[in-house]
């Protein structure tokens, strides 16, 4: 007698060897994966700061508008340095004369890994810049 096993008293499954292959696939395309999937949602909650400093912006534009000064202060001027919605991006305000401010956004909490846009700057001329953290002006940080 053989010891033979027939195909029809075989048990269903994966071998281990397949396991493995599918394990490797799969770690292979976590690993491309993961550094895209951070990047985007790193360049997503950049419009926290978009969003807040454009809407602080509005707010001054406003009290402009009644009092003739950025220096004066109005009833709904926020309170700077403040901290935008989401708080990735604490504002704060400087040049702030009769006539001229600038708003800039610095990135807080889980944002600091943006390295790229570190902050954001508005004034009332709708003048936008960015930089990076070592300094270096960046055009895609207003682009979401």
């Amino acid at each position: 007698m053989k010891n033979r096993i027939d195909s029809s008293q075989r048990q269903p499954g994966f071998t281990l060897i397949e396991v493995l292959i599918v394990v490797v696939i799969v770690a292979i395309l976590a690993a491309v994966a993961l550094p895209s999937y951070k990047s985007y949602v790193l360049k997503t909650r950049r419009a926290d700061a978009l969003a807040t400093l454009t809407q602080t912006q509005a707010i001054l534009e406003r009290c402009y508008a009644q009092k003739l000064s950025y220096a004066t202060a109005c009833s709904d001027t926020p309170a700077f340095p403040l901290t935008s919605a989401q708080s990735f991006y604490r504002i704060a305000m400087s040049n702030q004369t009769a006539t001229t401010y600038t708003l800039t956004a610095t990135t807080l909490n889980a944002q600091t890994a943006d390295t790229t846009c570190t902050t954001m700057t508005l004034d009332q001329a709708n003048q936008k810049s960015a930089a990076n953290s070592s300094g270096t002006t960046q055009a895609v940080c207003w682009n979401p």
